[in-house]
């Protein structure tokens, strides 16, 4: 995967599929602690810690129309190769945690991409969904909750083409004005 956005949609896929209604991504940039830190949590169905231990096995997956599962060992290497790492903990009945994190710097880190498109994407693709989005930029943060914005919006719906516009050019907005 040629950017971190493109492995935030994997991982909430896996979210979505695991019967999540609430899914939460957190972005923390933090330049003077070079690091870049990504959490994807959900109240989905969760994993035994046998299913966890596998999940870094590209020949693993849960998934029956493939044989390989390939999201999350990618991940994982893009974190090594940058001076971080991955961690997974889940719980049957109650969710999972995926952290990946990564040194900042380093040449090796991959782009993270458009990570408001990606986040937008999956809200607009999955409405009865909650999504609560987090971006931390050197302790500055930004919140997105599609509740709240579905609330505000009333009879539109999240996945309207215009709306879909609108809050991808708001996060982005509100990304750019954390780091200015």
């Amino acid at each position: 995967m040629n950017d971190l956005s493109l492995h935030i949609i994997d991982i909430i896929q896996n979210s979505i599929s695991a019967g999540a209604t609430l899914i939460t991504l957190m972005v923390d940039e933090n330049i003077p602690a070079d690091t870049l830190t990504i959490v994807i949590e959900d109240n989905g169905k969760g994993m035994s810690r046998e299913t966890v231990e596998r999940l870094e096995d590209p020949f693993y997956t849960t998934r029956t129309t493939r044989r390989v599962g390939m999201g999350i060992p990618l991940y994982k290497q893009s974190a090594l190769q940058s001076g971080g790492g991955l961690s997974i903990s889940s719980e049957p009945g109650k969710g999972s945690v995926v952290k990946a994190w990564f040194r900042h710097s380093n040449i090796d880190r991959p782009p993270l991409g458009n990570v408001a498109n990606s986040f937008v994407l999956m809200v607009s693709a999955n409405p009865d969904i909650h999504f609560v989005f987090r971006y931390i930029f050197n302790d500055n943060d930004y919140v997105f909750d599609s509740v709240e914005v579905a609330e505000v919006l009333g009879e539109i719906p999240l996945s309207d083409v215009r709306v879909i516009k609108m809050l991808e050019e708001m996060i982005m907005e509100n990304i750019a004005e954390l780091k200015s």
